[in-house]
């Protein structure tokens, strides 16, 4: 450690917590990382299948995710990661649609006429190639849609997606989501084939995860797992860091890379304001259901559930990414939902779950028997997923709190970016360069609170 180095405290081990640590322990800072889970990770922990580490809630890379490519670059694992051409489908109205290039929008029937499919294509294209977020402000995603593409085009596609992932909160979701959603998959696009083309690292993303923790240990970082965080003290120009288990730790600086509603519960009062951006955004819990087969099942590594008479919005065949000989030749599906606290989904069961789930499965392929299920595992992820409501944008919680040396990254200040590995480095990043330049020895003090009301919005890579 360089001479006159500050104490950090990093609260959280997934993504953002790791990438922060190891960035500002490359600064020369003194860094206890905090878990409260038995595992670091956060949505990239791992469990195993067939010999093979698979995550617990699906994963892979864009062609367009800069930050992860450079960090993966940094850590020599860029080899690992291999870049797969996939196909995508739409299920509706009780059929399975491939829905991957022009050729299969043209000949979806659901738009019954040629029209809106042409529409529909256009529309595409022009979100791709938009990068302004700006001219989506201001107007719901259903809104802007049904003026954009259609009422017809809203009713088949875009409303069934929307009000599947959110629920009663659909209507107020922003365009800025939406736009971002589908430029991102356009991005990703391989333009001969029209394929998206997904980037997935050889024995799970783990591998980095675990590359890096080692890493951090080596320049002398601490992580501390089963060590949940019960309360935050400013005392003496200092923070103290207090855990549930007893133990209390005194730092310069603490980054909590938790969410708004965790930070509120350990956190020092901060003020009207801040407060009240903390809680301007809403959370979802993540459900996930994984299976291993015997069998394929849909021929699609992403499958859009266009049906509300099916209780889950997406399923993701994770060895149409990955071949089946890596999980000993299993066919491994993910079928993850977005729930609201307390919802009837949320609470359910494995094998509940599996009872709700599996017979819509024979309506995606005839052939499927629930005999061809090997093993089932289900992961919960409490606040996973934020979500962003109209003007969401202008009352963000800024990185720096107002109590003096504590900050905070997360989920929910990556507007109008959808939650992801990606953006999760850049914010662990961002947040380790701000905290290492309030604490360079030109500035006797941190400064003071308000810097920065609102986070710079991440630039499209």
């Amino acid at each position: 450690m360089k001479d006159g180095a500050a104490s950090v405290a990093v609260i959280g081990g997934g993504v953002a917590g790791l990438v922060a640590t190891y960035r500002l322990l490359q600064q020369g800072h003194r860094v206890h990382l905090f878990e409260a889970g038995a595992s670091v990770g956060g949505l990239l922990r791992t469990f195993e299948i067939g010999g093979e580490r698979l995550e617990c809630f699906y994963h892979h890379l864009f062609t367009s995710d800069g930050a992860a490519v450079r960090l993966l670059d940094e850590l020599t694992l860029l080899k690992t990661v291999k870049w797969h051409p996939t196909t995508a489908g739409i299920f509706y109205n009780g059929r399975l649609y491939p829905f991957t290039s022009t050729v299969d929008l043209l000949r979806f029937t659901p738009l019954a006429g040629i029209r809106d499919r042409i529409r529909l294509g256009l529309l595409g294209l022009r979100l791709r190639r938009e990068r302004d977020a700006s001219k989506f402000e201001g107007v719901t995603a259903i809104d802007w849609m049904r003026r954009n593409a259609g009422e017809r085009s809203l009713r088949v596609i875009w409303e069934p997606l929307l009000r599947g992932k959110f629920g009663d909160m659909a209507d107020e979701v922003p365009m800025t989501w939406l736009w971002n959603r589908i430029r991102l998959r356009f991005s990703s696009r391989d333009l001969l084939s029209q394929k998206e083309v997904l980037g997935y690292q050889l024995g799970s993303f783990g591998v980095w995860v675990d590359a890096l923790v080692k890493l951090i240990e080596a320049l002398g970082g601490e992580v501390e797992m089963n060590a949940a965080v019960d309360r935050i003290v400013s005392e003496n120009a200092k923070l103290k860091v207090e855990t549930i288990g007893g133990s209390a730790h005194t730092f310069d600086a603490v980054l909590a890379t938790i969410s708004n509603k965790a930070l509120l519960r350990i956190a020092p009062r901060f003020g009207e304001e801040y407060t009240g951006r903390l809680k301007s955004v809403a959370y979802q819990d993540t459900v996930c259901l994984v299976l291993s087969l015997r069998r394929p099942l849909t021929g699609h590594y992403w499958l859009s559930i266009n049906d509300r008479s099916v209780p889950f919005l997406t399923l993701v065949e994770q060895t149409n990414l990955v071949a089946p000989e890596r999980y000993g030749g299993r066919h491994v599906v993910y079928i993850p939902n977005d729930v609201t606290r307390g919802s009837s989904l949320g609470q359910m069961t494995e094998g509940e779950l599996a009872a709700a789930y599996l017979p819509h499965l024979r309506r995606m392929n005839p052939q499927f028997d629930e005999s061809w299920v090997e093993e089932r595992w289900l992961f919960r992820a409490s606040d996973a997923q934020p979500v962003f409501t109209l003007g969401v944008g202008s009352r963000l919680a800024g990185h720096r709190t107002p109590v003096r040396g504590l900050y905070l990254a997360n989920m929910a200040q990556i507007y109008p970016h959808d939650r992801g590995q990606n953006y999760s480095i850049l914010l662990g990043e961002r947040a380790a360069a701000m905290i290492g330049e309030d604490l360079s020895p030109r500035d006797e003090m941190l400064p003071p609170s308000g810097l920065d009301p609102i986070p710079a919005p991440f630039p499209p890579e």
